[in-house]
């Protein structure tokens, strides 16, 4: 009769074994996942909340439901947005004291200087600036570019003609002769302090040498996107190398469930 009893005991304590380990698993599995370097010049988009942003709420934190009404409220936010670029406004008329925020539904993972350091960069269609959090970036919450280490990174002169397109009342402050382009601005409801540089970003395979993007030095708000924003848009500044309009996604529709787009990494 013991027999019997002690197989079904050791026979529960294999299946809760397995069924504790299957998250680890799974989980480690996602990571290798996304770990896999770029073998080819195709850059992946990613949604928001795919299993590999580091925007995607915690285990537990949303349930599938809420998370699509939380898509939905971030739609409705960039539209309100996206109008206020129009009106040149900082708060939104639909609530009493409601701040305008810009919140990203496409992610991609970038890399920057020499040796590239991997930042998951929010893309953004209505901007056509670039920002990376630096080291010793004050108020920044996540992964930082470390500047010492690479070794082709540079700030930018207030001479630059990049710089003398920026627009900011704060530009070029500096004392010195040629100071470096630091300058103010604001992003929704946030703002920051940034250096204007260059280094070499690579997407996907491809990699682009001096390109242009604000380093941060300080931040404040929580509308900046943790670990950098690629500005898409086709405004006065195009930091970034015009893309051929085909094959960049413009103002995609946010769908968690949806396969995540692809597009063609632009060459140098």
């Amino acid at each position: 009769m013991t027999t019997p009893i002690v197989v079904v005991f050791l026979a529960l304590i294999i299946i809760t074994l397995t069924t504790l380990c299957l998250p680890s698993a799974a989980r480690a599995s996602v990571g290798l996942k996304c770990d896999v370097p770029d073998r080819d010049t195709t850059l992946k988009v990613m949604h928001v909340y795919d299993k590999c942003s580091p925007f995607r709420p915690a285990k537990g934190g949303l349930s599938w439901e809420e998370t699509v009404v939380e898509t939905m409220r971030k739609d409705d936010a960039r539209v309100v947005y996206l109008s206020s670029l129009v009106a040149r406004k900082s708060v939104a008329p639909i609530a009493s004291g409601r701040q305008i925020i810009q919140s990203p539904t496409y992610v991609v993972r970038a890399k920057v200087g020499s040796p590239a350091q991997t930042l998951v960069m929010a893309m953004d269609t209505s901007n056509d600036a670039a920002w990376v959090p630096c080291s010793g970036c004050v108020g920044c919450t996540s992964t930082l570019f470390a500047t010492a280490m690479s070794t082709t990174y540079k700030t930018l002169g207030c001479q630059a003609p990049q710089c003398q397109q920026v627009s900011s009342a704060a530009r070029c402050t500096g004392t010195t002769p040629t100071p470096s382009c630091t300058f103010n601005q604001t992003y929704g409801s946030s703002a920051f302090a940034a250096t204007l540089s260059s280094d070499t970003l690579t997407l996907a395979t491809d990699p682009i040498p001096d390109y242009t993007f604000a380093c941060l030095s300080t931040v404040t708000g929580t509308s900046i996107p943790p670990q950098g924003l690629l500005g898409l848009g086709r405004g006065p500044l195009p930091y970034y190398p015009n893309p051929n309009p085909s094959t960049l996604p413009h103002s995609p529709i946010a769908s968690p469930t949806s396969p995540p787009p692809t597009s063609p990494a632009p060459s140098a």
